[in-house]
């Protein structure tokens, strides 16, 4: 028997240009597909990981995927706002450790504005609980300075010291500008791959500094309010869009979510955020599927080249196992030749997919992370990898059952008898 493989052992290096792409074309399969169903998996966890360290997200009453759309995305705009003495309640809280209020409704060039407190670049978390960087400059001090995201600043092409204007309200080119009150930026925040990337940062009081002198989303008419003026206002703001809270315990997050919906003063509503995103992952993230499912059928495509590869290879070989059989081959022997053929052609293609895909991910995973805020693991492989390439591998075997069924039909006469 060693004899035998020996011999197939030469027969497949004679034929290693065909097999040696057949063997690529499975490793890039199998590459592609531990890519996507890694992307998938991460990407899952990444986008729950968009707010990490916030145990409520409180906003006026809504649905819990509606305030996450727009308190944490930046996406669409509330219904409703909070008032200003609401949100002071939970950050007097005695269960509440930190609080951050955020305001929004401006924008700048399709950017929207974020009016906070310099709380946020202390609590604020993302991922497994990153704190925000800032890759120069300093975090906003004075009413009129603005603190970027790293993808506003790359592409508005903005440095420190750049003074810039507000519009007024969500949406593209159009929009009313606080010209009168422009704004200077003093920080830029180094790149996180979530939706702080695409917002800029300004004081609370410096959203309330420029709406003074606006009445109904207007400016006022015959009126207006110099910027150097605005300090002798009481900018304090009279609502806001939403509060990011920090308990000291999480074990009481159900309580205070319990006490500030039943708040009878104002209606609210507290979201916990891990909650509400795989509500909204449902709804996003059907695509996933169908990447794994593209990718599944191309490794079934480079399992069909395997086969034909071999099949084809066949007409060739007739003699090659008809000699098999002279010299003491049984035709049960043919057929574990060809299917072991298949099957270490099939393992040879898994083991240089999955190197390919470790490589890969060590070169790419702190980019990815960094411009679409993916913690890619850098692990050779997972367990639920290791379930795929499993079936991957199995499939391969029965695969190759064609080909050595095939192989064993093919009689000693057939593969003697000279052909005319």
């Amino acid at each position: 028997m060693r004899h035998l493989f020996h011999l197939a052992w030469r027969s497949a290096w004679n034929r290693r240009l065909t097999l040696g792409l057949t063997l690529t074309a499975i490793a890039l399969s199998v590459t592609l597909l531990l890519g996507v169903e890694r992307l998938r998996h991460d990407a899952h966890r990444g986008f729950s990981l968009s707010v990490s360290g916030t145990d409520l997200v409180v906003g006026a009453r809504t649905s819990p995927v509606q305030l996450m759309l727009y308190a944490v995305f930046r996406i669409g705009e509330a219904t409703n706002n909070i008032r200003w003495e609401s949100a002071q309640q939970i950050v007097n809280h005695p269960l509440v450790a930190w609080a951050v209020p955020i305001s929004l409704g401006d924008s700048h060039r399709g950017f929207p504005v974020m009016g906070t407190s310099g709380a946020y670049f202390d609590h604020y978390r993302y991922g497994d609980s990153q704190s925000l960087i800032l890759q120069s400059g300093n975090p906003f001090r004075d009413t009129f300075d603005v603190v970027l995201g790293a993808e506003v600043a790359a592409t508005l092409g903005y440095h420190l010291g750049d003074r810039i204007v507000l519009s007024h309200g969500m949406g593209g080119a159009g929009l009313p500008e606080h010209h009168d009150k422009p704004f200077t930026v003093t920080g830029i925040l180094a790149p996180t791959g979530t939706p702080v990337d695409r917002t800029l940062h300004i004081p609370l009081e410096g959203m309330s500094a420029i709406h003074l002198d606006w009445v109904g989303g207007a400016p006022m008419p015959g009126f207006a309010i110099p910027s150097e003026y605005v300090k002798k206002f009481d900018l304090t703001p009279k609502e806001v869009t939403a509060v990011l809270v920090g308990l000291k315990s999480r074990a009481a997050v159900f309580r205070v979510q319990r006490q500030i919906n039943e708040t009878p003063a104002e209606p609210l509503l507290a979201v916990m955020p891990g909650v509400a995103l795989e509500q909204l992952w449902h709804v996003v993230g059907v695509a996933e599927q169908a990447m794994l499912a593209v990718s599944a059928m191309v490794v079934a495509v480079g399992l069909s080249g395997l086969v034909a590869v071999i099949l084809a290879s066949l007409n060739e070989r007739r003699r090659e196992l008809a000699i098999l059989r002279a010299v003491g081959a049984r035709p049960h022997d043919i057929f574990l030749l060809m299917t072991g053929e298949s099957l270490l052609v099939t393992l040879g293609g898994v083991m240089l997919g999955v190197l390919l895909l470790f490589g890969a991910t060590l070169l790419l995973a702190p980019q990815i992370q960094a411009a679409y805020g993916i913690p890619l693991r850098t692990m050779l492989v997972s367990w639920e990898e290791l379930k795929l390439l499993a079936v991957v591998i199995v499939i391969g075997l029965l695969a190759g059952l064609i080909p050595g069924y095939r192989a064993y039909r093919i009689s000693l006469t057939d593969g003697l008898m000279p052909r005319i």
